[in-house]
């Protein structure tokens, strides 16, 4: 996973869990927990368990 792809996943969900928590004050908002953990740890649960990322292993 590229340094760049990280970054844009780190604050996806950070604007998500913003977003929704302040406009809809829901616990909905920690789905953007995902996209930030993925981004930090670099692990993508989907690729590795679908097989179907494009980026290498």
């Amino acid at each position: 996973m590229s340094r760049e792809n990280r970054i844009i996943r780190i604050a996806l969900g950070l604007i998500f869990m913003i977003v929704v928590g302040i406009m809809f004050m829901s616990w909905w908002a920690l789905l953007g927990l995902i996209p930030v953990i993925v981004g930090i740890t670099g692990f993508c649960p989907a690729c590795y368990f679908l097989n179907r990322c494009s980026t290498k292993r």
